[in-house]
């Protein structure tokens, strides 16, 4: 009341100076600012300079809960003649820690200009502006103006440099200043240890870090937290276990933030175990670093312990929600993650985009369409329809869902494509066998300037591997490094290593294996031990999988091949010795099975299944199916099945495989799809690729097969593959 008695008093009657220096004192918004200078305007007195510079000062004291004041006193402060260095330093410093710091590129530029002087203390704010600009140019020529100026020996100056060149991701200008320094303080390590890291270059940070401990300074818990970050990403175990031990011998306060750092760098070095001893000494288990403990058991595949970590968890945020969820669909759990999704849903947490890219991943990885087609509708309805990477895994999930048409539809729409969205649609094509449309497309990617990849490269190869087109295989192979100048990666060598092999180019094969520029791995040997599997060659087979099995001695695919090849030469002395090893060590093989989706439900089946409900119906039918097919010529082929049996058990063995049962509950089952769709986690044996060729012709039915590596459209009888997988 006093004050607004006071302003409308000031309105009528002329204040001498003394008398408004005491009501700007006593201004407590920006309005009461404004009113005392209307009345200095019309005062025209002589020290109104001084006045406006006190006006200045007021307003920089609002600043810091009325933005706008800031702005005010900018205006306010070009209308005073030379200004004294120190006002303008003020100013400075309160532009530079406000959220509009382009204000005092602005002030600089005025002073430049009016030819006003600056000081030593007016480069580190002004530094620290171009900092949150990342405006190098002007930081390039500010560091020009404190050396024309003779500051470059100040230590602050000096300080804000450095900080500047990081900001601007110019680290080895930052490191040049950094060593001309006669003096470093705390601040000025932990600003270059954390360039260093923000770049990337983690071996400097450690360097860097050895180097600030013999010069006799001791690491603060920032430095040690940054230090830490880098040893998890160098995976630089030992060194992260030295850091731990300086902790514990200095006495050093353990905080949330330096118990985050140290479960993270085991974590992200795969220890586990220490991990959880420093997780388990922690008095209280905050939201960051239970976060910390889910994401790295995820990481190597223990979701298990994760989910234990998840559901102790008393709060739960949005990051702890996708890392849960990415764990599950990495870790080959795909149906739990959705489970997770939609649990999430009912907790009313809206996922991002890094959620919904696990979400999709997962759908990819179950082959369910229906919820494929949610999952998308669900995209469209929350805003992430849009989003480049979203509109790229959503290709990637309805061709892996056996959707081509829809995957078309996505590529189709895409607002805009990138070259990850190119090599999608091709590696599509490429996995559902259409070897011309993934070429035809990688032609027409080129004539529209989008420049290939490796990724895009692997899904033409493939592509060319599973239509058997070897000369084009091979042009595509070379005109890599001849037209792109991309470098082949073990990758591409081991698509060509397929290529041969599927084409019983054994020999080539081999060739190209021993001479290839990387040793080869367990996946480019395990190309060359199927093929020979495939085509009778027993002894390069032999090979082969002696060559697997120095790289993982408990590689169960290498020991079950081996058994095979020693059964289909009889040889069953060697078959009993492979699996006795296989029990001796615990290793079993991988149990095929196989899923189909029907009315929103995932069935699931392995071999000679009964526990399905419906078992009984599922086998009349395949027995009637049998019954009928063998009127078109068809008989079980036993050559499949590698065990010592007699004939007639093979032949029943080789009936009851998981996707023959699944096919049957399709068939006897309503279904909103014409199309019958079947995902199995191995490759489709020889028989269930003739039988389902024939019961898509005898039923008039479209049976869409999905196994380990590709698709089979089997329609009239006729598999989209022609018999080439």
């Amino acid at each position: 009341m006093a004050m607004s008695m006071s302003m409308s008093m000031s309105m009528s009657t002329r204040l001498v100076p003394s008398e408004k220096i005491l009501l700007l004192e006593s201004c407590k918004t920006l309005r009461h600012v404004k009113q005392v200078h209307a009345q200095i305007l019309r005062s025209n007195v002589n020290n109104s300079a001084s006045l406006l510079l006190k006006l200045v000062l007021c307003c920089c004291t609002l600043s810091s809960h009325s933005p706008s004041a800031l702005h005010y006193a900018l205006s306010l402060f070009t209308h005073i003649p030379n200004p004294h260095t120190r006002f303008s330093n003020q100013l400075f410093r309160q532009f530079s820690r406000g959220p509009t710091p382009e204000n005092t590129i602005f002030l600089y530029y005025l002073l430049r200009r009016n030819g006003s002087p600056l000081d030593r203390f007016s480069f580190p704010p002004l530094l620290k502006a171009v900092s949150k600009l990342s405006a190098l140019n002007l930081g390039l020529e500010v560091h020009g103006l404190a050396s024309k100026l003779g500051f470059l020996a100040d230590p602050f100056i000096q300080t804000a440099l450095i900080a500047m060149y990081v900001a601007c991701g110019r680290i080895m200008d930052a490191r040049l200043v950094f060593d001309k320094m006669s003096h470093r303080d705390v601040v000025t390590w932990n600003i270059m240890i954390d360039g260093y890291s923000q770049s990337g270059q983690y071996d400097h940070v450690l360097r860097l870090y050895e180097e600030m401990k013999s010069s006799g300074l001791e690491p603060d818990a920032i430095i040690l937290c940054t230090v830490l970050s880098a040893c998890g990403h160098a995976g630089k175990l030992s060194f992260g276990k030295a850091i731990h031990e300086f902790i514990r011998d200095n006495g050093f306060r353990v905080d949330s933030h330096l118990q985050a750092a140290l479960v993270n760098m085991y974590a992200t070095c795969g220890a586990m175990y220490l991990a959880r001893e420093v997780y388990d000494q922690l008095p209280s288990k905050h939201l960051v670093v239970s976060t910390v403990m889910l994401s790295g058991y995820s990481k190597i595949g223990m979701v298990e312990d994760a989910r234990f970590i998840f559901d102790q968890m008393v709060e739960k945020d949005l990051v702890c929600w996708s890392a849960m969820i990415s764990g599950y669909a990495e870790s080959d759990q795909p149906q739990e993650a959705l489970h997770l999704f939609n649990e999430m849903q009912r907790q009313r947490m809206l996922p991002d985009q890094i959620t919904m890219l696990s979400v999709i991943s997962a759908c990819a990885r179950v082959g369910a369409l229906v919820k494929a087609r949610w999952i998308h509708s669900y995209a469209d309805k929350n805003g992430f329809g849009r989003a480049l990477p979203i509109n790229n895994a959503l290709i990637d999930m309805y061709a892996k869902c056996g959707n081509l048409v829809r995957a078309k539809e996505v590529f189709k729409n895409m607002p805009r494509k990138n070259v990850i969205s190119w090599s999608s649609m091709i590696n599509a094509f490429a996995i559902h066998g259409d070897a011309d449309s993934a070429i035809a497309l990688f032609h027409r990617m080129k004539e529209q300037n989008i420049e290939p990849n490796g990724v895009t490269f692997i899904g033409v190869l493939y592509a060319c591997s599973h239509a058997g087109l070897v000369e084009e295989g091979q042009k595509f192979f070379s005109s890599m490094v001849n037209e792109h100048g991309i470098s082949p990666q073990r990758e591409h060598y081991g698509c060509m290593v397929d290529l041969y092999c599927r084409a019983n180019l054994l020999r080539k094969a081999l060739e190209l294996t021993e001479t290839m520029p990387f040793p080869p791995n367990v996946i480019i040997w395990g190309s060359l031990m199927s093929a020979c599997q495939n085509h009778g060659e027993v002894e390069l087979g032999e090979f082969a999988a002696k060559r697997i099995l120095e790289l993982e001695p408990d590689h169960d695919g290498a020991l079950v091949v081996l058994s095979n090849i020693y059964a289909k030469e009889k040889r069953w002395d060697d078959v009993g010795l492979v699996r006795k090893l296989m029990r001796n060590k615990g290793i079993s093989k991988e149990k095929a099975c196989s899923r189909i989706e029907l009315n929103n439900e995932v069935h699931v089946f392995m071999m000679a299944d009964r526990y399905h409900k419906q078992s009984d119906e599922i086998y009349r039918k395949l027995d009637a199916i049998v019954s009928q097919l063998k009127f078109v010529g068809y008989t079980p082929s036993t050559s499949g099945i590698l065990v010592d049996l007699e004939e007639e058990e093979k032949k029943e063995v080789v009936l009851w495989h998981s996707e023959k049962l699944a096919l049957c509950y399709g068939l006897i089952s309503e279904r909103k799809e014409s199309c019958i769709r079947i995902v199995k986690n191995l490759r489709i044996c020889e028989d269930c690729h003739s039988f389902m060729k024939l019961v898509s012709k005898l039923y008039q039915i479209e049976i869409v097969m999905r196994d380990r590596t590709r698709f089979h459209h089997f329609n009239g009888g006729i598999c989209s593959c022609r018999d080439y997988w």
